[in-house]
């Protein structure tokens, strides 16, 4: 959803989750904002504010497919926002039944306490949704993890490479990297999203002293936290979870963009799975493109711009903000959105990636073994000491370079490489399993906190 004033049937599926259109679909949205009237009603009815067959007659009209989402956006213009063009159609679709009830809809409440709560019940349904992607997602690379524990694969740093590393070691941190974002998104759930409801200027004046009474009813009707007063202009929770939403966003990107890497022609060391249906390219039948890994860094790319916006409206003036509140309407649809996209695909990604072992090792030896160069100099350093050995090293990995020869080989003929091991344990520094580190302890503590984290669910 490039614009989300303009929702576009070709182009918001490619960069949203089918479970988070269906959450931000207009009909949808209306409704949670009836939800919340009712639930208004209701908790005023309780506790004897309006009378309990006018809260009957709120819901019995409070039903999203009665109403013209056309009209009420046009009127909308003129109003200022969503919400007053709904209350009024819900007030008319009550006073075909009872014109007493009528007087009693959105009683003591301003637009944005809808509005604003609204958006907490659209939010919890869509980190729910995030939430069973990401743990998809994150189950898949636990698992690839542990298959790929001792998969050696050329380690790279600043696109060139590096050392050796187990290939589990790095799905591990993909799954670890989604977790704090699951964590994150859940601590939110729980912390941020709270009952707005305060009036005019937040002091519920018009209820007298059944304010606090009707807060408490409507907090537990809505299934929300009741804060300890109400926040209008204070959007710091907001800008929380949009920037938990854009920082999940940017975690699937670097996914994407490391397995975009590896499914490189000159790399080949791992594939997203193939979809069904036409996905290479259109004029050159043999490619085998990157697509769910393109759209997560589309998604990777707007985020952040989209979060922007958010934290540029926490500027809000006194009792109610006058642009910064109204650009979050658009934007956190938007943002959702993306987010959404960026966890299913990777999520799809994770249970279908195809990984060529044997490949990974043919790029261990395509330097003609200089990514074991590290763990020679260190051996030698402490025969040597270590300004000899490096030198020694660093002589040996050009010599290697321009006789396009093993470095193995090169050192084998030196006599101060002779004098200080054995052919055997020369052989040994050039096994790439040999210099992990603790990589192994790693993947084990990655693992075993996540599954550690499954059974606090």
């Amino acid at each position: 959803m490039t614009n989300p004033l303009a929702p576009s049937s070709l182009l918001t599926p490619l960069l949203s989750s089918t479970a988070m259109r269906a959450i931000l679909d207009d009909r949808a949205r209306l409704q949670r904002m009836l939800d919340v009237i009712v639930a208004l009603a209701r908790a005023e009815a309780a506790v004897g504010v309006i009378p309990a067959l006018a809260s009957d007659q709120i819901a019995n009209a409070a039903k999203a497919e009665r109403y013209d989402l056309k009209a009420l956006g046009e009127e909308a213009v003129t109003c200022g926002n969503i919400a007053i063009p709904l209350a009024n159609a819900l007030t008319a679709e009550v006073a075909k039944v009872d014109a007493t009830a009528a007087g009693y809809v959105q009683w003591g409440a301003t637009g944005q306490d809808i509005l604003d709560s609204a958006l907490m019940l659209e939010l919890r349904a869509a980190i729910d949704a995030l939430t069973t992607d990401l743990s998809r997602a994150i189950d898949g690379f636990t698992i690839l993890a542990g298959r790929h524990r001792r998969t050696p694969v050329v380690g790279r740093t600043l696109m060139q490479h590096a050392l050796p590393m187990p290939f589990g070691l790095k799905l591990a941190g993909y799954a670890a990297a989604l977790a704090r974002s699951r964590e994150r998104l859940r601590r939110l759930r729980r912390e941020a999203l709270m009952l707005q409801f305060g009036g005019a200027v937040g002091t519920l004046a018009a209820l007298g002293d059944k304010g606090l009474d009707v807060s408490e009813r409507l907090a537990a009707l809505l299934d929300l936290t009741l804060p300890e007063s109400p926040w209008h202009g204070h959007r710091d929770r907001l800008a929380e979870v949009a920037s938990a939403l854009a920082i999940l966003t940017g975690t699937c990107g670097k996914i994407a963009r490391d397995v975009s890497l590896l499914m490189q022609t000159d790399v080949a060391e791992a594939f997203e799975p193939v979809a069904p249906g036409p996905s290479g390219s259109a004029t050159m039948p043999h490619k085998r493109n990157p697509t769910a890994a393109t759209m997560v860094l589309t998604a990777a790319t707007i985020a952040p711009n989209l979060l922007a916006t958010i934290l540029a409206g926490q500027v809000q003036e006194h009792e109610r903000g006058l642009g910064g509140w109204q650009a979050e309407w658009p934007t956190f649809p938007a943002l959702a959105l993306v987010t959404s996209g960026a966890v299913s695909a990777v999520a799809e990604i994770a249970q279908g990636l195809e990984v060529d072992s044997e490949r990974m090792r043919v790029n261990l030896d395509e330097t003609y073994g200089l990514i074991m160069a590290d763990a020679v100099s260190l051996a030698l350093g402490a025969k040597l000491g270590k300004p000899e050995a490096h030198k020694l090293v660093e002589e040996a990995s050009r010599k290697a370079l321009a006789a396009k020869r093993g470095l193995h080989d090169v050192l084998a003929e030196d006599d101060r490489v002779k004098l200080s091991m054995s052919v055997g344990e020369l052989a040994k520094l050039f096994e790439p399993a040999t210099y992990q580190g603790s990589a192994q302890t790693f993947v084990d503590r990655i693992i075993g906190s996540l599954q550690s984290r499954t059974g606090k669910r």
